[in-house]
């Protein structure tokens, strides 16, 4: 897992980071978890664990502040791309919609602005558009049954994994 390099490309605002500080700490085929720190530390946002479940298109992050609260449940609607020529490099391209699950139940879908602002300036396609929506419904469908544990519990378990396994 060492050589494997992840990127994160947003269309808005436009660019493509490499990830070379996420630590990998699980990955098979369809599900990678990493533990990050936030690349532009906030009071409210200092590190986070994220499962990116590439074939479903959703990418959930447990976000942490820096007194290591929980803040939230963020979950990203992605599209996992493997470069033909590169079999170490993934780039995960963040499609605009996201929503928050707060502690107390709450939930917030955002950004659907600015998917539409990404198709009128022409950085995605109408197909993609599709794809983000859909797979947003797969996510609601998902949170409204109750059933948001399927996707918590693989960060929540590889977390503990992770720091039992390395004595911290």
């Amino acid at each position: 897992m060492s050589d494997l390099h992840i990127y994160r490309r947003r269309f808005i605002p436009e660019e493509l980071v490499h990830l070379k500080d996420d630590i990998i700490i699980k990955h098979d085929n369809n599900l990678m978890i990493t533990m990050w720190s936030a690349l532009h530390p906030r009071k409210d946002i200092a590190k986070g664990v994220s499962a990116y479940y590439m074939d479903l298109g959703i990418k959930v992050s447990k976000v942490y502040n820096s007194l290591g609260d929980i803040v939230y449940w963020y979950c990203d609607i992605i599209h996992t791309k493997k470069l033909p020529d590169d079999q170490n490099t993934i780039v995960f391209e963040d499609l605009l919609v996201d929503v928050i699950l707060y502690e107390n139940g709450s939930i917030k879908v955002m950004d659907l602005d600015e998917l539409a602002e990404a198709f009128d300036q022409k950085k995605i396609t109408e197909s993609t558009i599709k794809d983000a929506l859909r797979t947003l419904d797969t996510l609601l469908r998902i949170i409204y049954q109750g059933k948001f544990g399927i996707l918590m519990d693989p960060i929540n378990n590889a977390e503990a994994d992770y720091y039992s396994s390395s004595n911290i």
